[in-house]
């Protein structure tokens, strides 16, 4: 299915893509990958099989509900300000306007400062619209470097609005990095709609062995791309360009397993070979198949959803019903990423930006 290649762009391709429907870094559209084989060649045209879901047995984990995930930028990025149905963020050397439908108040800062920025996106405002960049200064590459907890990368100005990186994830990859860099093993990390890569990159710097899937073979090639700019080249990163089910379906049949797995499926994608991904439909097989991919030793299964009519109880209490018998706990809620002005030292409005359930071990 395709992943995000409208966040691929989108996050381009379906269902190996970033949101895909938010082409967040996977695809094609936002859910529109292109589905190429890591080796090249189209995959095939049949439908990803669908196994009966298993039903779960023992006790469900215990839980923490609300959970408030809050960053306040890191790196090269920090939101500057919103309002008005717009956010104003700077990543690195620029300061760049986008739409935000949740920022239903007034801004904080003077109408001067939102005018003195590099790059506004207009057109379609929509999560999966296109539309296009203008450039108030003056003509600007399509990328330039940016670095988020020491892993360099490309910004790139797409027509889906997105820049190449959702770095309201920070607190997951925060959260990731800390348990490769504490465990006594090398842990194993699978990235479902991985986008652009800087999760996966993220990952192996801390020294975990990755599996980055998505469906678009140019968020592939993109994140190839940010491999080489991390310096990178030698870590142990398998790149797969697939739809997630497909893979993922294959790799309960082999008997593969994963210390971590990231998953953040679009709403909506269309795979390499007209596969479809519809997050209410197919989210519950998803996260079944995951299960049963998670090592003995697991650490944490995480999943992120975008632009869904929604309670993130619903993802919560689907995660619960999934981990019945794994121990541990499921916490469950928002991810925010909160105003810090000009300079990247205040403190202002918390933007939610999407809904989480991450199941953890203690």
């Amino acid at each position: 299915m395709k992943n995000r290649e409208k966040r691929t762009e989108r996050r381009p391709g379906t269902s190996g893509s970033p949101r895909s429907a938010r082409p967040r870094p996977g695809g094609p559209a936002k859910g529109e990958r292109e589905g190429v084989s890591v080796a090249g060649g189209r995959a095939a045209a049949e439908p990803a099989p669908q196994r009966p879901l298993i039903q779960r047995v023992g006790e469900r984990p215990s839980e923490r509900v609300p959970v408030i995930l809050e960053s306040r930028g890191a790196g090269d990025f920090h939101l500057i300000d919103s309002g008005n149905g717009l956010k104003l963020e700077q990543y690195g050397p620029y300061r760049i306007v986008r739409p935000e439908a949740q920022a239903l108040w007034q801004p904080s800062l003077p109408p001067s400062v939102w005018e003195k920025v590099d790059a506004v996106f207009t057109g379609d405002t929509d999560e999966d619209g296109i539309g296009r960049w203008r450039f108030p200064k003056e003509a600007l590459g399509e990328t330039w470097p940016l670095s988020l907890l020491g892993v360099d990368f490309l910004g790139r100005f797409t027509s889906f609005r997105h820049v190449g990186v959702f770095p309201e994830q920070i607190v997951h990859w925060e959260w990731m990095k800390q348990q490769v860099e504490s465990a006594d093993r090398p842990l194993k990390v699978l990235n479902l709609f991985g986008y652009t890569g800087v999760a996966s990159l993220v990952a192996a710097a801390a020294g975990a062995e990755v599996t980055h899937v998505d469906a678009s073979k140019k968020a592939i090639g993109w994140a190839r791309e940010n491999q080489a700019l991390s310096r990178l080249e030698r870590a142990p990163i398998r790149w797969i360009c697939e739809d997630a089910m497909k893979f993922i379906q294959r790799e309960e049949r082999r008997g593969n397993h994963y210390d971590i797995i990231l998953t953040d499926p679009p709403k909506f994608g269309r795979g390499p070979n007209g596969e479809v991904w519809h997050l209410f439909e197919h989210l519950p097989l998803m996260l079944d198949v995951c299960r049963e991919l998670l090592s003995p030793n697991a650490v944490g299964l995480v999943l992120t959803a975008y632009s869904i009519r929604a309670s993130f109880y619903s993802m919560h209490e689907l995660m619960r019903e999934n981990m019945r018998g794994a121990g541990g706990v499921v916490e469950s809620g928002e991810l925010v990423i909160r105003e810090t002005g000009i300079e990247g030292s205040a403190v202002g409005r918390a933007l939610s930006t999407s809904l989480f359930s991450r199941w953890v071990r203690e």
